[in-house]
C-alpha cells in the first residue's frame, strides 16, 4: 500500500474504513480465472423443487470464488404441487420445473437439454425435494428409481470428461445412480434423535453400490477417483450457518478439482 492511500485511508470514517477492507478482502479470496460452472435447479421450493437457500449458498460461495455460473433446469413438469405453508399437496394444479428454476436464477435460466460439458468447467446440483421428485423418481421409488434422461446425460457427460460434480443434501443419491461405485456423503447414518432426520437414505445409496462415508454438516467429502464432491447442508437439522459453511467446502473442492 501506498503513502498516499494510507494518508487517504486515515481520512475515511470509521464505517466506510470497514466497507473498503471487506471489499479488498472479498476480491482477495476471489478466483481471477474463473472457472464456468453450470448449476443444476428442480423447481423453486424444498418441498417440490430447489432448496432455495442451497442454491442461494452455492450461488455465494461460486461468486466469492470468481466463477462463472450458468444456471439450467430441465423442461418437464413438477411431480406435484405443495403448499409450502401447509406442506400439502395443491389439487389440480400443475407446474413447469424450468419456469420455477427461473425464479432462483432471476429469470436467467436454460433449458438443461442445452448444457454442453465442453462449455463448462464443472456443474453443481444443490438439494431439495425437486432432486428427488422431478430430476428422479427417487422419492417414490428409492433404489429403484429412474434418474431424468437429461440429468443422466450430464453427469456421465462430466464423469466421463474428467470434471467435478458438485451435489449437496439428497441430490447425492442420483450420482448413487448414475455413477456405478462412487463415494458420496448425505452427513450421518442414524437419525440421532431426530438431528438426521433423512439418515435412511444411505442405506438406499449402498443399495445402489455407492459408497457411504459418515461427515458432518459443516464438512465435504471429495471423492478424488471420480471427482464427486457431496456434502450433507439440509440432511441435517441444524442452524443455517452451518449448512452454509458446508457448502462452502463443497463448492471450495469443486473449483480446486476444476484446476481454475
Amino acid at each position: 500500500m501506498s503513502l498516499r492511500t494510507m494518508f487517504a485511508l486515515r481520512s475515511l470514517s470509521r464505517s466506510t474504513l470497514l466497507r473498503y477492507i471487506a471489499a479488498a478482502q472479498f476480491h482477495a479470496t476471489s478466483n481471477c480465472r474463473g472457472a464456468k460452472v453450470a448449476v443444476v435447479l428442480s423447481g423453486c421450493g424444498v418441498y417440490d423443487g430447489t432448496e432455495i437457500h442451497e442454491a442461494s449458498a452455492i450461488l455465494v460461495h461460486l461468486s466469492r470464488g470468481g466463477a462463472e455460473v450458468q444456471m439450467f433446469a430441465p423442461d418437464v413438469s413438477q411431480m406435484h404441487v405443495i403448499d409450502h405453508g401447509k406442506g400439502q399437496p395443491v389439487e389440480k394444479e400443475s407446474r413447469n420445473v424450468l419456469s420455477e428454476s427461473a425464479r432462483i436464477a432471476r429469470g436467467n435460466i436454460t433449458d438443461l437439454a442445452k448444457l454442453n460439458v465442453s462449455n463448462h468447467d464443472a456443474v453443481i446440483f444443490p438439494g431439495g425435494f425437486g432432486a428427488a421428485k422431478n430430476l428422479s423418481t427417487f422419492a417414490i421409488d428409492g433404489k429403484d428409481c429412474k434418474v431424468n434422461k437429461e440429468v443422466e446425460r450430464v453427469l456421465k457427460d462430466f464423469h466421463n470428461a474428467g470434471k467435478p460434480i458438485g451435489l449437496c443434501c439428497i441430490s447425492p443419491v442420483l450420482a448413487a445412480k448414475v455413477l456405478p461405485g462412487v463415494d458420496v456423503t448425505v452427513g450421518h447414518e442414524e437419525e440421532e434423535g431426530g438431528k438426521w432426520p433423512y439418515a435412511g437414505t444411505t442405506q438406499a445409496i449402498t443399495a445402489l453400490g455407492a459408497k457411504h462415508t459418515v461427515k458432518e454438516v459443516t464438512e465435504a467429502h471429495v471423492d478424488k477417483k471420480n471427482k464427486v464432491v457431496t456434502t450433507p447442508a439440509f440432511m441435517c437439522e441444524t442452524k443455517l450457518h452451518l449448512i452454509f459453511d458446508g457448502i462452502g467446502a463443497m463448492v471450495r473442492d469443486v473449483l480446486k478439482l476444476s484446476g481454475k
